[in-house]
């Protein structure tokens, strides 16, 4: 969708902004441009809509030589999102969002229907923001209404300078997952520049880190965080890109254990006996369809009757995650809840137990990721040693 070919960007004193840069995005892909302040990567999205002209080389945009269109016309069919948001002071949210289908000569009734659907979509009920003004919204609010703007008139791209870097942590975060589900929505081509490597990993089905005016590393979250490519590389991402790695890194089946298990209408009296024949502090309790319910411990079910079964004694799970989900997300579980497990479901089959997921099997999980990145393999073909192993 977005090519560039030797592109070079020099300006008159000499200063040579972009060197030699090629690379493609894919259709439907996001990635995220990262590095310092001054190292090329707003001036590189730039290029894309003609804000700044390259002085050598090409850009192409679905397959369309930029630099044979006009400028104008070329800008309306590319979203653009900016820290700063640019809403207009004096239009209704309902108006800013309408901008760019009116440039385009849609009518208006089709133009504030679409206005009001983005809004929609980014969380702003149209109802009730559509006739506000700018200031009236906060920070976060004006960010979703610009990313409401660009995606107006339905553009195949769209360019994003950073922009949630005006916001505070919390906000950023949200409005990050926000434009994650809105992204599996609409599925569109997007260079996203920011100089947050976490950020960056977070975003980016792809990451092209920046030295001085040339990418260094282009490639998957997973791979920038556990094989870096160049020293450069490994001193930006930092010393802990193995923890930055688990936000890449999901929890698969094999990674997790398989404890016991007992059924909701079990005897309680058997349940309990044979966990503590076979020395289990605790087991997870499913139901008829083995979905998971909750957990009972070996011991401590007092005031149980003779003919009790699990139902009447099981305790409800708090820390569970689906599979799929990253291993950070699992670590944060852990510590939200002081559990040394958690359990791990298959929510497509509405909540189907497939095991737990355990401090030491995290750990495992994230150095086969690491290894399976490095030798182009699969995490499944990854044998690592453990404790466990060398003792065997």
């Amino acid at each position: 969708m977005i090519r560039f070919e030797h592109v070079t960007k020099r300006y008159a004193d000499g200063t040579t902004a972009v060197d030699d840069l090629s690379f493609e995005v894919a259709e439907g892909e996001l990635v995220t441009l990262v590095g310092p302040s001054g190292c090329g990567k707003t001036t590189t999205m730039k290029m894309v809509n003609r804000l700044i002209e390259p002085t050598e080389g090409r850009i192409f945009v679905d397959g369309d030589d930029i630099s044979a269109i006009d400028p104008v016309r070329l800008r309306r069919r590319i979203g653009y999102v900016i820290q700063q948001v640019g809403l207009f002071p004096h239009r209704t949210i309902l108006e800013n969002t309408a901008t760019v289908p009116h440039l385009l000569g849609w009518k208006r009734g089709k133009g504030r229907e679409r206005a009001a659907e983005l809004l929609d979509l980014v969380g702003l009920d149209p109802s009730v923001y559509g006739d506000r003004y700018p200031e009236q919204l906060s920070g976060g609010q004006r960010q979703r209404v610009g990313v409401a703007r660009a995606l107006a008139a339905d553009p195949p791209v769209l360019l994003m300078d950073e922009p949630f870097g005006a916001v505070d942590p919390v906000v950023r975060e949200r409005l990050q997952n926000e434009f994650l589900k809105l992204q599996e929505q609409v599925r569109k081509t997007v260079l996203f520049v920011t100089h947050d490597i976490e950020e960056a990993v977070r975003l980016g089905d792809r990451i092209a880190v920046y030295g001085q005016g040339s990418i260094e590393q282009f490639d998957s979250p997973a791979t920038v965080l556990g094989a870096p490519a160049t020293p450069y590389v490994a001193d930006f991402v930092g010393a802990d890109r193995g923890l930055k790695r688990l936000s890449v890194t999901p929890i698969e089946e094999g990674d997790l254990d398989q404890p016991p298990v007992v059924h909701l209408d079990d005897s309680l009296a058997r349940a309990t006996e044979r966990l503590r024949s076979e020395g289990a502090r605790w087991a997870v309790v499913l139901d008829g369809q083995d979905n998971l319910h909750g957990w009972i411990p070996a011991d401590g079910t007092g005031g149980a009757g003779a003919g009790d079964t699990v139902r009447a004694h099981a305790r409800r799970m708090e820390a569970w995650l689906p599979v799929g989900a990253p291993l950070k997300q699992a670590f944060a579980t852990m510590l939200q809840h002081d559990a040394g497990w958690i359990a791990v479901i298959d929510e497509e089959s509405t909540g189907r137990f497939l095991g737990v997921l355990t401090p030491a099997r995290l750990h495992e999980a994230l150095r086969r990721s690491i290894d399976a990145d490095a030798h182009a393999v699969p995490r499944a073909e990854v044998a690592v040693e453990t404790v466990e192993s060398v003792a065997r």
